[in-house]
């Protein structure tokens, strides 16, 4: 993997996302963070295992081995999926699972890419998925690459001036705080910053691309929460957005 490798996505409109991808030191810390977590939990039952051990035998043995696979599969599949791709090893390292194209990570890639995690495994200590993540240029081990995701970092980015980028412009939504705040509990945080992202691009992106753009964001919002036709009449699908920006970023 070249150091400082990047996922580019570019969407539709023709706008372009860099993000960094985790290298494996990174992402052997955040593993050996979740199989603490795991070892752990298995810790709590070993009275329990002990017990299985000395009336099953062998038989005790090799269910204590099970329950450890199906804890540990559990976990990650559960936290992942849950988690949008972040397992609490990942959110220490400030990483995340996405789907490699920057579409919304599916479920089935979550199993596909756990799943697989036997034959990284193999034939000890990671070494089959850590070698492969080395020597591909986006360090996706054998799951990453059957499920066809990529670990990403998640950078930290000085927030823009909200004060700055709106220009100060009136908002027909300030007068519906009511609905301003279901509009803050139904936007995740995602989409708000992609909005905020958007308008601050705005100067550099071509009028057709523009146009485009704030069309389908102004749609995204407008399915979260239905404001009164007189406080959105006339509004273009910027303005639109710019209003939904104001309304999530303003300081109260």
């Amino acid at each position: 993997m070249i150091r400082g490798a990047v996922l580019n996505i570019a969407t539709p409109e023709g706008v372009t996302f860099s993000l960094p991808l985790a290298g494996p030191v990174s992402r052997g810390m955040a593993l050996f963070i979740d199989f603490a977590v795991v070892s752990a939990a298995f810790n709590l039952l070993a009275p329990l295992l002990g017990l299985l051990n000395l009336g099953l035998g062998d038989f005790g043995a090799a269910a204590g081995i099970l329950i450890q696979f199906i804890m540990s599969e559990t976990y990650f599949l559960v936290s992942e999926i849950l988690g949008r791709g972040q397992t609490l090893g990942k959110k220490v390292l400030g990483l995340r699972v996405m789907d490699e194209r920057g579409l919304k990570l599916r479920p089935s890639q979550v199993i596909v890419r756990n799943l697989v995690r036997l034959a990284d495994m193999l034939p000890a200590m990671y070494l089959v998925g850590g070698a492969c993540s080395l020597l591909n240029r986006r360090c996706q081990r054998l799951g990453d690459i059957a499920a066809g995701t990529v670990v990403v970092r998640i950078a930290r980015i000085k927030q823009p001036d909200v004060e700055n980028v709106l220009g100060g412009k009136y908002n027909s939504f300030r007068q519906l705080p009511h609905l301003e705040a279901r509009l803050r509990q139904k936007v995740s945080a995602e989409e708000a910053q992609l909005a905020l992202a958007t308008l601050v691009r705005r100067p550099d992106l071509e009028q057709e691309a523009a146009n485009q753009l704030f069309s389908q964001l102004a749609e995204i919002f407008r399915e979260k929460v239905k404001f009164p036709e007189e406080t959105v009449f006339g509004l273009t699908d910027e303005q639109y957005v710019r209003n939904v920006v104001d309304s999530l970023y303003r300081k109260k």
